[in-house]
């Protein structure tokens, strides 16, 4: 039977094939306290502490009004592995606009734009976020049936106003592997719990993407093989 490859394998190779970490850089990395940012940090804690590190990190949580404060395990963990981190205070409700509805989208975007304002006030050229196979595939999805284009998020993306890249690197995992490796680890279980979530269509587009794959390990790596092999000559 073929060995699985370990996380920071997959990593490595995506980093790899993606260029996501380059000599002379300055990483930021959006720290949630959920599984998918916690393994990041923690393969950045790793590979930190190899010979030929030639960049440096900082992970940075974006705390709002209304959320629970970041987990005291995962702080521990954190701490363990020596990592960089910072967390900042960001009232968004404020923000929100007359006739204006709170969600997930809103408060994300937000807290996106504080880790972009973060990075370019302290000279950091790259974000890097927890999104996983599945969250790449399920945009795919989201965006071809609710939107009518073939587009998804990008394991490497610059932006064009600034000079700061969004990265990727857990583009090759998908999340069970994840979850596996989180519960390994003791890091497992939290979640967001605010009571404006209304994520309903990535939701929604999460049980398209267990449907049409069969929750199938290899289907959906072959499913993001296929957004790498586009034929544009068969299509219209």
């Amino acid at each position: 039977m073929k060995k699985t490859p370990k996380i920071s394998s997959l990593i490595d190779k995506a980093v790899f094939d993606y260029n996501l970490i380059e000599s002379g850089d300055k990483i930021l990395i959006g720290a949630s306290g959920g599984k998918d940012s916690t393994v990041l940090i923690e393969y950045f804690a790793s590979r930190t502490k190899r010979p030929d590190c030639n960049f440096e990190y900082k992970a940075v949580h974006i705390h709002s009004d209304f959320a629970s404060p970041f987990p005291e395990d995962i702080m521990n963990l954190l701490k363990k592995w020596d990592a960089s981190f910072e967390s900042i205070d960001v009232n968004i409700l404020e923000r929100v606009k007359e006739n204006q509805k709170m969600s997930c989208y809103w408060c994300s975007t937000q807290r996106r734009s504080e880790l972009l304002n973060y990075a370019l006030e302290h000279g950091y050229n790259k974000i890097a976020l927890g999104h996983h196979m599945d969250d790449i595939l399920e945009t795919f999805l989201m965006n071809m049936l609710e939107k009518g284009n073939l587009s998804t998020m990008i394991p490497k993306m610059q932006y064009e106003k600034w000079p700061v890249s969004i990265i990727r690197p857990l583009a090759y995992i998908s999340e069970n592997r994840i979850i596996e490796h989180a519960k390994d680890k003791g890091f497992y279980g939290y979640t967001c719990t605010c009571n404006f979530q209304d994520n309903s269509t990535r939701k929604e587009a999460r049980k398209r993407l267990e449907l049409l794959t069969g929750g199938d390990e290899k289907t959906k790596e072959r499913m993001f093989r296929a957004l790498k092999n586009v034929q544009t000559e068969y299509l219209l």
